[in-house]
């Protein structure tokens, strides 16, 4: 299972602390010293809508470059896809989402006006050399519309499985799914295609962890994850963090799914960017620690 970290993106885009460049340089630097290998970094919305990420530029331009490190933006449009070229990113997160409402909240844009663009877009990133990925908003839910079908999304599914994609992520945005809400999305996305399954999921209604184990049983091939736990989406009312880059570690590994990273650099990096955005860590493994050591470890079972 690879985790892929998204708090200089996601986590950061809600705070209304704005970081500053260069704190945002050192996060991604703690992180990649951490282990993390995919990184989104960025997201290219209009400066004007999300300040947070108004320097995504300056930001690429400083992040350490390593052939193992693969740094990925958050692309809405034609516009945000050209600065993620110039940029230097490596991989361009194409987000369509699935119901109008929000749709035209988050890009200003119809479903079907997303889709239309969706095949341009994919064709040029991939020709400028970057993976490309296709995430659908609001998958499980959306904060305007209330329930999503089922339907609804694998009516993406279908057009982005007909591209030369790399990926396709199903978004909680709001994080109002439970594990039968992953099988059922899952089972129906891989009955379309077999390209891989990421999964981004936010701890809103405290049903994150549950939900990155079902996913993990499905085969998905990846998680997204905010070191901190910090985090949501600007444009949905009451959108809280995803889930926590270190708690994910814990039970990913825990689970019998090694992820290769550093639990202390983890958290050196999740107390880093809290202390830049002054909040407490929404993340639990940083108060309660790796499992215990046992205190007597000479001492003899219970009969």
């Amino acid at each position: 299972m690879k985790i892929v970290e998204v708090g200089p993106r996601d986590g950061l885009q809600n705070e209304k602390q704005v970081v500053s460049t260069q704190d945002k340089i050192t996060y991604i630097e703690l992180l990649v010293e951490a282990g993390l290998s995919r990184i989104e970094a960025v997201s290219f919305a209009r400066p004007d809508r999300v300040p947070q990420m108004a320097d995504a530029e300056a930001v690429m331009a400083g992040v350490p470059r390593r052939l193992s490190v693969s740094y990925i933006g958050l692309v809405m449009n034609e516009r945000g896809l050209e600065r993620a070229i110039a940029s230097g990113v490596h991989e361009a997160n194409i987000v369509v989402v699935a119901t109008e409402t929000f749709s035209q909240r988050n890009q200003g844009m119809s479903v079907k006006k997303a889709l239309d663009g969706l095949e341009a877009m994919a064709e040029r990133a991939s020709r400028s050399g970057l993976s490309v990925s296709v995430t659908i908003g609001a998958s499980f839910g959306c904060p305007f519309e209330g329930e999503v079908s089922t339907e609804q999304v694998t009516d993406i599914v279908r057009v982005a499985a007909q591209l030369d994609l790399n990926e396709i992520a199903l978004a909680d945005t709001i994080g109002v799914g439970t594990p039968v809400d992953v099988r059922r999305l899952v089972i129906a996305t891989k009955e379309i295609t077999d390209k891989p399954i990421r999964m981004h999921l936010h701890n809103t209604r405290n049903t994150g962890y549950a939900n990155a184990f079902a996913a993990l049983e499905l085969g998905v091939s990846a998680l997204d994850s905010s070191s901190g736990g910090i985090g949501g989406c600007p444009f949905a009312p009451n959108a809280t963090g995803n889930i926590a880059t270190e708690d994910l570690n814990y039970l990913l590994e825990r689970s019998g799914s090694p992820t290769g990273l550093d639990f202390d650099r983890l958290l050196e990096a999740s107390n880093f960017i809290t202390s830049k955005l002054a909040i407490p860590t929404p993340a639990l493994l940083g108060r309660a620690g790796w499992f215990p050591a046992a205190e007597y470890p000479e001492a003899l079972p219970r009969s």
